[in-house]
């Protein structure tokens, strides 16, 4: 199980940071995906984080996103600065022993306003 918080609404430029606190002991074995999807648009990946702690960032919110986790914690952490309208989405966390990942959080609603 895994339950994804941190989202509101907040103005162009602000700053979020989304957790994704997961149940189980298998959580700290696994990469862990964080996704958006926008209204009308498809899903998209916005960052990885593996078990090691390799963080992956996608182009279009490199340089803003950063994701980290704190196993201790069975915790990730999508940090998400200098927020623009176009970062308006349902953000999800998500893992698996591959993809597509096996468990998803419920998502957590981002609104950024211009």
């Amino acid at each position: 199980l895994m339950q994804a918080s941190g989202g509101g609404l907040v103005q162009t430029g602000g700053s979020l940071r989304l957790s994704c606190v997961a149940s189980g002991r298998t959580f700290n074995r696994y990469t862990v995906g964080w996704f958006r999807q926008a209204p009308g648009k498809q899903r998209e990946l916005v960052a990885t984080v593996t078990d090691g702690g390799r963080i992956n960032i996608v182009n279009s919110v490199k340089g803003r996103f950063t994701a980290s986790r704190d196993s201790a914690k069975n915790t990730a952490y999508l940090q998400m600065n200098n927020l623009r309208p176009e970062d308006t989405a349902v953000y999800y966390c998500a893992t698996g022993p591959r993809w597509p990942y096996d468990y998803w959080g419920q998502g957590t609603l981002v609104t950024v306003s211009s």
